[in-house]
């Protein structure tokens, strides 16, 4: 028999292995044979604790058992910040939440649809990691470094701060330095695991590099109306670099590696969670996708840390204050008396007292913000502004060489981008930053003055 006779049987779809295994072992002892052997298969469809012990059918009655004990957890319930968040998104936030081991959720105002969990989505979880709702891009983070130049010559000589932005990093998908920068970060273990190993020379080639979709390096003014002591300035405005980036081709291939390890184990009671598929920290897969998601974040820490001291010496500077922070990335964090790993997939940590920067649009400011600590929120917030059009919508609504010729008319520079980035697909960050005034003060703002992000068209998820 096969799987949609057995399935007229009685037997439910997720226990036709089972049921087939028990034929054929049936079928071997010369014992059941045509209306017999259905007739066995009605009966323990229908009672089968009865054939638990059975030698023949124990496997098959057990699969029955298992699968009616199965009950679907309810998804838990999650907070939202902001009032620009579609349908879709929260269906999404809706099926991660959904996750057996999830224990706390929150979605934030910048929030959009991703892969499994949406980009703006924090997801705790008990004793488990999910890799796709830490993100493609492990350990994407900001950077700010303030710079001991005069305001007056971003503005007198913007050709000098170009050419930093062109010969200080690289875009593109693949995009790479002609000779590998140093950085102790490539000194640390890298054999944790085979795919970190296998592509820790591609990493070497790539360090300092920005890479694509809405990625950027860029120069503006960063404006304090009062002093600041986690910053170290006093109230002013100041030149500074500003960078969007990650961990790069090694990044993903470690996402994309662990997720197809996790989709291989999902049960099937769970095959639609397949982008949200986990793996618990207790296995060897776990354990080895949280040393190489680690390994990443210190990676994407050292790329930027490269992209900012070649950058900042090619225009004659030093630095003298900054902050950065990761997203997409999963902590070990206590809440509520438990130890939970709290996923943020395009979201920023905001524990009380945690600085962070949440960028706009290369014509919107960027805000240097302070956490503080709402527990509601998982001590998170936004990460940006949030796209509120899709790659594909943009490129059809705008022209690039408009969009630019009109930005340099309001004192912005931009060097290299596509249409799928321009202001327009973002949300307002001044709105998204009103919508999350109890997560996060803001500190200090930075205006873009010239940018640089990837013109070849190509996409990343954020």
């Amino acid at each position: 028999m096969n799987g949609r006779q057995l399935q007229k049987l009685g037997v439910p779809k997720d226990c036709t292995a089972a049921a087939i295994a028990a034929v054929q072992a049936a079928a071997a002892t010369g014992e059941y044979c045509g209306a017999a052997l259905k007739q066995a298969i009605r009966e323990i469809v229908e009672t089968p604790d009865a054939f638990a012990a059975d030698p023949v059918f124990g496997e098959f009655a057990a699969a029955l058992i298992q699968d009616r004990a199965f009950v679907r957890p309810e998804p838990i319930g999650y907070q939202t910040w902001g009032n620009e968040i579609d349908d879709a998104t929260h269906a999404q936030m809706r099926q991660a939440c959904g996750v057996p081991m999830a224990a706390g959720a929150a979605l934030m105002p910048d929030a959009h649809v991703g892969y499994g969990l949406p980009i703006g989505g924090v997801l705790a979880t008990d004793n488990a990691v999910i890799p796709y709702a830490v993100g493609v891009d492990i350990a994407c983070r900001m950077k700010l470094s303030v710079l001991d130049l005069p305001v007056e010559r971003l503005e007198k000589q913007p050709e000098l701060f170009e050419h930093a932005l062109q010969t200080g990093t690289r875009f593109g998908v693949g995009a790479e330095h002609e000779r590998p920068q140093d950085h102790a970060v490539m000194d640390q273990d890298w054999s944790v695991t085979r795919i970190t190993r296998e592509k820790k020379d591609v990493a070497w080639r790539q360090l300092g590099s920005s890479g694509s979709g809405n990625h950027f390096a860029e120069f503006g003014l960063l404006t304090l109306e009062s002093a600041d002591e986690d910053l170290g300035l006093q109230p002013g405005a100041y030149v500074a670099l500003m960078s969007h980036s990650g961990s790069r081709g090694t990044g993903a291939a470690v996402c994309s590696t662990y997720s197809a390890i996790a989709r291989s184990k999902l049960p099937r009671k769970f095959e639609d969670l397949a982008y949200l598929a986990w793996l618990s920290l207790d296995s060897e897969a776990g354990q080895e996708y949280w040393a190489a998601m680690n390994l990443m974040g210190d990676y994407a820490a050292a790329n930027h840390d490269v992209i900012h001291r070649l950058v900042a010496a090619a225009v004659g500077a030093e630095i003298v204050a900054g902050v950065e922070n990761h997203h997409n990335f999963a902590w070990k964090e206590v809440h509520d008396g438990r130890e939970l790993i709290v996923h943020r997939k395009g979201a920023t940590p905001a524990g009380e007292g945690v600085m962070g920067v949440i960028p706009g649009s290369m014509a919107d400011p960027a805000y240097v913000v302070r956490g503080k600590g709402n527990a509601a929120s998982l001590a998170s917030a936004s990460h940006g502004a949030g796209r509120c059009m899709s790659r594909r919508q943009a490129k059809e609504k705008y022209t690039w060489n408009a969009v630019r010729n009109d930005l340099l008319k309001k004192g912005v520079r931009v060097l290299a981008a596509g249409a799928d980035e321009v202001p327009g697909v973002y949300k307002n960050i001044d709105e998204v930053m009103r919508q999350q005034l109890d997560l996060v003060e803001a500190v200090a703002r930075f205006d873009p003055r010239i940018v640089m992000m990837c013109g070849d068209g190509s996409k990343a998820e954020d």
